[in-house]
Formats: C-alpha cells, sequence, structure tokens
C-alpha cells in the first residue's frame, strides 16, 4: 500500500448554506436560492475535492517512489567488498594524503588507505578518519543524497560500520574544510566520499589496536606475559588515545602488524634507515668501498664459545660473529678502506634491554699511516655526521618518537672539543668522584655496564656531552689480535665508543705482522693450529699487509641510545633474543 501522505487532505467542504434569492428572481422562491447558483456551489465544491483527491495521490505515488528507491538502492555499485567486478573511474589518479594541496581542491581523487575510525553522525552522514603509510591520515565524510545516488542511506550505513584497521579504496571529492581537522594530521582538506570499496577486511576485535600500539610498552620480560597482558581489545577503542591499556614488548611481537603499524614503530624504523645511508654517505666521501662478508663461516671466528652452530652438508658451520676477519682480507687483498652492511650474531645468553642474538653491525678497516687514532678520527668522523645530520633530516619522527618515549636532547662536545680518555682516566674518572661502590676499581680490569653507566653520567656533567671515547683498553680486555701498545705492554692500542654511557663501537689496531700475532694468540691460550685461528694467521703470510685498524659499530644500540630508548628491541626490525625467535 502507498504511504500516507505527510499532509492529509483535509475533509471535503460541506455544501455551501443556500444564499436567499433576489426578490422577484426568476423560478426562485421566498428564502431560497435559484437552481443555476445551486449547481454553480456543487460544480465549485466537487473542484476543490478533485483537487485534493489529486494531491493526495501525487503525494502516496512521490512516497512509494522514494519507498522504491530505497529498496532499490541506485547506490549499490559504489560501494561493499572489492571483486574483480569492482569499477573506479578511469580517468582518476591515486594522491597520497601527505601530497595533497590547493590543486587537487575540487578535483575527484582516488584514495587507497586503512580505515583508523569511523562514527555515524545520524542516519544519513557518517565522518571517518583514513590513514596512510605512518601517521597521515585525513578526515573524510560519506553523506547520503536525497535522491539516492552516487550515495545513499543504506551505503552511509555499510561504510560507517566498517572494521578499523581494513584496507579501503574510495573515490572522493577534495575540500577544504570548514574549520581545520585538529583530529589529523592533514588539517586543511578533506574528503567527501562518492564510493568507498575494502579492499581486506580487519577483524571484528583486534588482538592489539592502533592506540595500544602507540603507547609506550609496559614490560620488556621475554618470560610468558600473565593472561591480563593478552587482552583482546575491542575495535570500539581503536581510536582512543586515552585510557588504553598498555601492552607488553611479547604483546607487541604477538601481533606483529599493529606494532608496525604504529606511527612511533615507523618512525623509529624510518630514522634508523637514515642513520644507515648517512654511514654509508661519509665513508664513501672518505674513500671507503662497500663489500659483502659471508655469514656462515667454517670456524668459530674469533676462537670463542659463543657461536651458533650448525650442520652444514657432512660438515658443521658457524653463524659469524663480526666480519672482522673479513675485512682484514680486504685490506691484504689490496684495498685501502672498506666497510660494510650487515647481521651479526652472538650466542649469548643475555636477556637484557641492551643486548639481541642478531644485530645490524656498521664495521670498517682502514691502513693507518701513522697512528692507530687516524682510525678513532674517522669513527668519531662518521658518529659526528650521523648526529650532527639526523636532527635535520628526520625532525618529525625525532619528535613523534619523543613524544611517546621523552628524552633529553642528546648532547655533543663543540668540534675540537671531542672528550678523549684512557681506559686508566676513566676509572680514575669513577674512583675519584663516581658512586661509592666504584671507589676502588683497577686500571687491569675491564669496565661492567654499571661502571659504564656511571662514567656516562660523570662525563655528561663534567664535559657536557653523551659521546666520548675510552682509549687503551687493559690487554685482558681485548681479544688475540689486539696490538699491544709499543711503550706498554699492559694496555692495547684499542678503544671503545660510548652514547650515554652505553658502549655502542669497539675497535683498535690489529697485528699485522704473523709472528707477531702467532705469539700473541699463544699468550691467550689459544693454538695457532686450530681451526678458523691457522687459516687467519696463513692470511697475513701470503704477503705482505700494511698496519691497519677499524671498528664495528652495533646500529641497533646507535639508534636506541640516541633516542633513549627503554630497549635495543624496539630499534630492531624483528629482535631476536634468547628466548624469542618470532616472528
Amino acid at each position: 500500500m502507498p504511504e500516507p501522505s505527510e499532509n492529509p487532505a483535509p475533509p471535503p467542504a460541506e455544501t455551501p448554506a443556500a444564499a436567499p434569492a433576489a426578490e422577484g428572481g426568476e423560478g426562485g422562491e421566498a428564502g431560497g436560492i435559484s437552481k443555476k447558483a445551486a449547481k454553480k456551489a456543487e460544480a465549485k465544491a466537487k473542484k476543490e475535492a478533485d483537487k485534493i483527491r489529486r494531491a493526495n495521490e501525487q503525494a502516496a505515488a512521490a512516497a512509494a517512489s522514494r519507498a522504491a528507491v530505497q529498496a532499490e538502492d541506485l547506490a549499490k555499485d559504489n560501494y561493499g567488498q572489492e571483486t574483480h567486478d569492482t569499477k573506479l573511474s578511469a580517468d582518476l589518479v591515486d594522491v597520497n594524503v601527505k601530497n595533497l594541496g590547493d590543486e587537487h581542491v575540487g578535483k575527484t581523487i582516488v584514495l587507497r588507505a586503512w580505515m583508523q575510525n569511523a562514527r555515524m553522525q545520524g542516519a544519513k552522514m557518517a565522518f571517518l578518519e583514513l590513514r596512510e603509510e605512518g601517521n597521515w591520515s585525513i578526515q573524510a565524510i560519506v553523506a547520503a543524497n536525497p535522491e539516492g545516488t552516487p550515495v545513499s542511506r543504506q551505503m552511509v550505513k555499510w561504510v560507517g560500520a566498517i572494521n578499523p584497521e581494513s584496507f579501503v579504496i574510495v573515490e572522493a571529492t577534495v575540500k577544504k574544510p570548514l574549520a581545520p581537522v585538529t583530529s589529523c594530521t592533514v588539517q586543511n582538506y578533506e574528503l567527501h566520499i562518492t564510493k568507498c570499496f575494502v579492499h581486506a577486511a580487519a577483524p571484528t576485535v583486534l588482538g592489539m589496536t592502533l592506540a595500544a600500539a602507540n603507547r609506550p610498552v609496559a614490560n620488556f620480560s621475554d618470560e610468558a606475559p600473565v593472561e591480563q597482558e593478552v587482552e583482546k581489545l575491542t575495535i570500539a577503542s581503536a581510536g582512543e588515545t586515552t585510557g588504553t591499556p598498555a601492552a607488553s614488548m611479547l604483546t607487541h611481537l604477538d601481533n606483529i602488524v599493529m606494532h608496525k603499524r604504529s606511527a612511533v614503530q615507523q618512525a623509529i624504523a624510518d630514522i634508523r634507515g637514515e642513520m644507515k645511508e648517512l654511514y654509508r654517505s661519509y665513508l664513501r666521501s672518505h674513500g671507503f668501498k662497500e663489500f659483502e662478508p659471508p655469514c656462515l663461516i667454517a670456524a668459530a671466528s674469533e676462537g670463542g664459545a659463543n657461536v651458533f652452530r650448525m650442520p652444514y652438508f657432512e660438515k658443521e658451520a658457524f653463524l659469524a660473529q663480526s666480519p672482522q676477519f673479513y675485512k682484514q682480507i680486504e685490506i691484504a687483498g689490496g684495498r685501502k678502506r672498506v666497510f660494510s652492511v650487515g647481521p651479526v650474531f652472538r650466542a649469548e645468553n643475555s636477556n637484557t634491554p641492551r643486548h639481541m642474538t642478531e644485530f645490524t653491525g656498521l664495521d670498517m678497516e682502514m691502513e693507518i699511516k701513522k697512528d692507530y687514532r687516524e682510525v678513532v678520527e674517522v669513527l668519531e668522523g662518521v658518529l659526528f655526521h650521523i648526529f650532527r645530520n639526523i636532527e635535520e633530516r628526520c625532525a618529525e619522527e625525532i619528535a613523534l618518537v619523543r613524544s611517546v618515549y621523552p628524552s633529553e636532547e642528546f648532547l655533543l662536545p663543540e668540534p675540537g672539543k671531542e672528550v678523549r680518555l684512557t681506559f686508566a682516566e676513566g676509572q680514575k674518572l669513577l674512583r675519584e668522584e663516581g658512586p661509592e661502590e666504584f671507589r676502588n676499581v683497577t686500571d687491569d680490569e675491564d669496565m661492567s655496564t654499571p661502571q659504564e653507566k656511571a662514567l656516562g653520567a660523570i662525563i655528561r656533567k663534567k664535559y657536557n656531552t653523551d659521546f666520548y671515547v675510552l682509549d687503551k683498553f687493559p690487554e685482558a680486555a681485548r681479544p688475540f689480535y689486539a696490538k699491544e701498545d709499543p711503550a706498554n705492554r699492559k694496555v692495547t692500542n684499542a678503544y671503545d665508543l660510548f652514547m650515554r654511557g652505553q658502549e655502542i663501537c669497539s675497535g683498535g689496531q690489529r697485528i699485522h705482522d704473523p709472528v707477531e700475532l702467532e705469539a700473541r694468540i699463544r699468550t691467550k691460550g689459544i693454538d695457532p693450529a686450530s681451526p678458523g685461528i691457522k687459516e687467519y694467521v696463513d692470511i697475513f703470510r701470503q704477503a705482505g699487509v700494511p698496519a691497519h685498524g677499524g671498528g664495528g659499530i652495533g646500529l641497533d644500540r646507535v639508534v636506541a641510545w640516541y633516542l633513549n630508548l627503554p630497549s635495543v628491541h624496539l630499534a630492531a626490525f624483528y629482535p631476536r633474543t634468547p628466548k624469542r625467535l618470532l616472528p
């Protein structure tokens, strides 16, 4: 049945009362009306009734038409799950929200993004937040048209119910909002959607919401979390920034997709990438050539036990602890300066926020012309180059990370005032100005982590820097290939570089004479003829090798300590620990 009219007709008018006829009128009667006047009145009433009937019929037809339109859904081809039949306008181009400008206003574009949030505004309109890579987000509006196309009420209802973190494709017109949209990264433009398709739907319940992923990690323990920590968070809280529970590192890694979608993790990854490029560009500009050392080796590279063993056909193989020997082979092979970027493996059962079993090493080696401190200057130079350029290159990313993990600015010494102390001078500072427990440290024992951190605090206060070098490490604290100081055999021409009181680079001058090298190997209690060691010594017997030295920088630590993150695991793409091999 047709719907009743919104304006029902009034009841039919009553027949007008008979008017008195003119006195002596034709055919009239006293006090009555003429037949002609009565017919006239009747015709008029009928005309009014017909007019009202037609209006009612037109209103009913319009209501029926609207109902038919709604039932038919004229926008049905403009939304839904994407299929091979889904059609986008052929003449439109894809645009990234970060590239939107005034030249796009009034134009229709295609955007591929994640549904960050959606809220209904009545039955005819929904407000959306669409997010691309990082935290680039923009407000979008989907509103039903009176005629039901290109957007219908059904389309608005469907779009407003899309699960957060679903990947969608929209066609939309770029417009200027009435006021800046402060909840989104892009504030001066908004999108008015005409088509919306779900390319990949997210589940109704997320293992970890984006809001939780963007909060500081609550616990870095590798132990199995208590049940409450693995709480499933409903999609209703996905857009919230307050009241969202923090998650443990294990929860982050168990929900790696949401962990990596967080803006803070993408910012850390971008900073890491820029630091790696700055390392490469500096060394290349100073005459270094890149090479690629192997990860699979035939023997424990430094004669130690902290190596990963594995079957290798009928033999046994090891994962390289360091590209150390291969850097030296490159120098022996005629290169003056070389560097590499690659994975390093350490089978150390260290379950701390500063250790991983696999990390990225930035290694370099160079010929020494006069003094091993030439190498120290290059290592200082490349790190100063990174620190002094990363702030400009990644200002927004650094600010974003600091909004989640607050930290003091990383302090650097002025040019020409670099802090270089001998190991003995560092120990002396600890004895004189450090905590009570370090009053009796000696110059011939290696530093512990608490000692390093305490010394870092002293140096920051005394020299106003978070970056410094410790040189002349004791002989007992260095490997067999470290060259002893000819003037003092108790120490070596070896050094460490520190950030915020934590070591991020270790290096030194290597022994390049095979006779001296073999003698030093024996003093360390190692057989020069043992597998791996013999082949190493033989390199220096094959041809004359110049004096050389180098260092190995841990990229993960440089990123973590520069940003003062609570754990080096946050700086790694996929952290590996003694208890974690997934994802």
